[in-house]
C-alpha cells in the first residue's frame, strides 16, 4: 500500500512539473500580440512621439520595474493555480477538450509537417511555375454552400464597414460608447495598462454609472502584455499593476479573465454595444493599436451581431465560478433576437477545440481558388497552407501576401523568413509592410475572411478565435481597393530570396510547434 502511496504521489508529483514546464515555455514563447513593438515598426507622426520614446528609454523607474516584475510573478503564479489546479475542477469539459485537443493537433501536425518537408514540397517545387491563368474566379454561390456544410450551419446577415487603424476605430468606438443606452460588452486578449489604454479604462469606468459595462479577457495575454511597454510610451507613465481591479475600483465595470486550459488562449476581440452594434477585428485595447500599428476592425450591425452576443454571454458565462456549468445554462437559453433586421449574407467562422472552422474554411478557399489570392497577416507560419498556396500558384492563381517589414515580436520575423522563402520559390508574390501591420485578412476569388485569427497554429487550431466572412461583392471590393491595393502601393516588394541562418530555421520549427 505504501508503495502504491508513494507510486502515485511520484506520478502527481511529474504531473505537475510538466504542467509547471509547459507553463514557463508558454510564457517564454507564446507571446504573440503582447509583445513590444520594435524601435523601427514605429512610424513617429511628429518630434513629440520621438521625444517621448527616448525619454522612455532614459528615464527607467528601477523601483517600479521591480514592483512590476513582482507582481508580474504573483499573477503568473496565481494563473498557473487557475489553469493547473482550480480551472479543471471548475471547467471540466472545456479542460478535457482543450487536452485532447491540443495532444491530437500537436501530434498530427508533426506527422503533416515531416510529410510536407520531405516528401510533397520537394515533389512540388520539381515542377515549373507557370504563368498566371487569368481564369474566372470560383462560384461563389456554390463555394457558400460549401460553406453551409464546413461550418455546419448556414449564413445570417448583417452589414460590415471597414475601420483602419487606430484613428478611424477608437473615435468610433469612443462615440458608440458615448451613445449607449444600455450595455457595454468587451472581450478582448489584451486591455493594456498604458496611458491611451487608462483613457479607454476611464471613459467605460464613468460610463458605467449609466449603463451596464462587462469587460472580459484573456488572463494570460494580458499579463505578458502589461510587461512590454511600446516605445512611444511616455517615460513617466505608471500604468496600475492590475487591470481588473483598475477598471472595478470606483466604478460598476463587471470584470472577468479567462484563464488558459493547456495553453489555449481566448484571442477573440469584439465590442458590443446595446447587443445591436459590434465591432470585431484585430485590435486588443491600447497605446500600440491606436497610434504606432496598421490593423483593421469591422463595425457590424444586423442580425449577425446576436451571433456574436450569443458567444459573448456563453465566453462570460465560462469564465465565472461556475464555469462549464453556467457556460452551458447561457448556451441553453439561446440566441437572443435583439438587432436590426437588415444587411446582406454575412457568415461568422470560429477556432475552438476540435473545431478548426476559420482553417478548413481557408484551405477549401485556397484549394477551389482560380483566379487570385490576397492574404495580409503579420504571423505566417502554417505549412499546409503554404503548401496550398503553392499549389494554387501552380494552377495559375496571382497569389500576394502581405507581411510586416518589422514585426511585434523577433522570433515571428525570423519564422516569417522561412516562409517567405517558401513562397518566393513557389512563385508567391511577397510584400513587406513599412512598420508592424498587425492586419488579419485574405481574399479568395471574391470571397473575404476577416478577424483575429493569424496564420499560425495558435489562432487555426488551438486559440478561441472569431472571424466574419462574405462574398458581397460591393464590401469585398471596398476591402481590396482601401486595404490590398493601398497596402501594396506603401509595400516593398520582395525580389530576392533571404538569407536564412540557422537561428530563423530553428524559429521556424518553434514557431510550428508552438505558436
Amino acid at each position: 500500500m505504501a508503495t502504491k502511496r508513494n507510486s502515485n504521489a511520484g506520478d502527481s508529483r511529474r504531473i505537475a512539473w510538466r504542467a509547471a514546464a509547459r507553463f514557463v515555455l508558454t510564457v517564454v514563447i507564446v507571446t504573440g500580440c503582447a509583445s513590444r513593438p520594435h524601435v523601427e515598426a514605429i512610424e513617429a507622426t511628429d518630434e513629440t512621439v520621438s521625444a517621448a520614446a527616448a525619454a522612455a528609454n532614459g528615464r527607467k523607474d528601477v523601483g517600479h520595474t521591480v514592483v512590476r516584475k513582482s507582481a508580474m510573478a504573483a499573477q503568473a503564479s496565481s494563473l498557473f493555480a487557475r489553469s493547473v489546479h482550480i480551472d479543471p475542477i471548475l471547467r471540466p469539459i472545456s479542460n478535457f477538450l482543450s487536452m485532447s485537443s491540443y495532444a491530437l493537433k500537436s501530434a498530427t501536425g508533426l506527422v503533416r509537417r515531416t510529410a510536407l518537408g520531405t516528401v510533397q514540397f520537394p515533389a512540388l517545387e520539381g515542377t515549373p511555375i507557370p504563368a498566371l491563368a487569368y481564369a474566372e474566379p470560383m462560384d461563389l454561390a456554390a463555394w457558400e454552400k460549401e460553406l453551409d456544410r464546413i461550418s455546419g450551419r448556414r449564413q445570417t446577415r448583417g452589414t460590415i464597414e471597414f475601420l483602419i487603424d487606430g484613428e478611424a476605430y477608437f473615435s468610433r468606438l469612443l462615440e458608440a460608447v458615448d451613445q449607449a443606452q444600455e450595455s457595454i460588452d468587451i472581450r478582448t486578449y489584451i486591455f493594456d495598462n498604458d496611458d491611451y489604454a487608462i483613457y479607454i479604462a476611464d471613459v467605460l469606468k464613468q460610463k458605467s454609472k449609466a449603463v451596464e459595462v462587462r469587460v472580459l479577457v484573456d488572463a494570460f495575454g494580458n499579463m505578458v502584455a502589461m510587461q512590454a511597454d511600446p516605445d512611444s510610451l511616455p517615460g513617466d507613465h505608471r500604468g496600475p499593476l492590475h487591470m481588473g481591479r483598475y477598471l472595478e475600483q470606483n466604478s460598476s465595470i463587471r470584470f472577468r479573465s479567462r484563464a488558459i486550459p493547456w495553453i489555449t488562449g481566448d484571442h477573440t476581440k469584439t465590442t458590443i454595444i446595446d447587443r445591436k452594434l459590434a465591432f470585431i477585428g484585430g485590435m486588443n485595447i491600447g497605446r500600440e493599436y491606436r497610434y504606432d500599428w496598421h490593423d483593421l476592425m469591422m463595425e457590424v450591425t444586423g442580425p449577425v451581431v446576436d451571433h456574436l452576443q450569443y458567444d459573448t454571454d456563453k465566453a462570460w458565462a465560462k469564465a465565472s465560478v461556475f464555469g462549464d456549468v453556467a457556460a452551458l445554462i447561457a448556451m441553453l437559453d439561446g440566441k437572443d433576437r435583439d438587432s436590426d433586421d437588415h444587411g446582406y449574407p454575412v457568415r461568422v467562422l470560429y477556432t475552438a477545440a476540435h473545431d478548426a472552422e476559420i482553417y478548413k474554411a481557408q484551405l477549401a478557399a485556397i484549394r477551389r481558388s482560380r483566379s487570385y489570392i490576397l492574404i495580409e497577416n503579420a504571423y505566417f507560419s502554417d505549412d499546409v497552407i503554404l503548401y496550398e498556396l503553392a499549389k494554387a500558384r501552380r494552377r495559375g492563381v496571382d497569389i500576394r501576401v502581405i507581411l510586416p517589414s518589422a514585426g511585434n515580436h523577433g522570433s515571428h520575423d525570423l519564422s516569417n523568413l522561412v516562409a517567405i522563402d517558401k513562397m518566393l520559390r513557389n512563385g508567391i508574390r511577397v510584400y513587406l509592410y513599412p512598420g508592424m501591420s498587425h492586419v488579419k485578412a485574405a481574399v479568395f476569388d471574391g470571397w473575404a475572411c476577416v478577424g483575429s485569427a493569424n496564420f499560425d497554429k495558435l489562432s487555426l487550431e488551438i486559440n478561441r478565435e472569431l472571424n466574419l466572412a462574405t462574398s458581397y461583392q460591393p464590401v469585398v471590393n471596398d476591402l481590396i481597393t482601401r486595404l490590398f491595393i493601398a497596402d501594396m502601393d506603401r509595400s516593398t516588394e520582395v525580389t530576392e530570396p533571404p538569407d536564412l541562418t540557422v537561428q530563423a530555421r530553428l524559429f521556424e520549427l518553434v514557431a510550428d510547434e508552438a505558436m
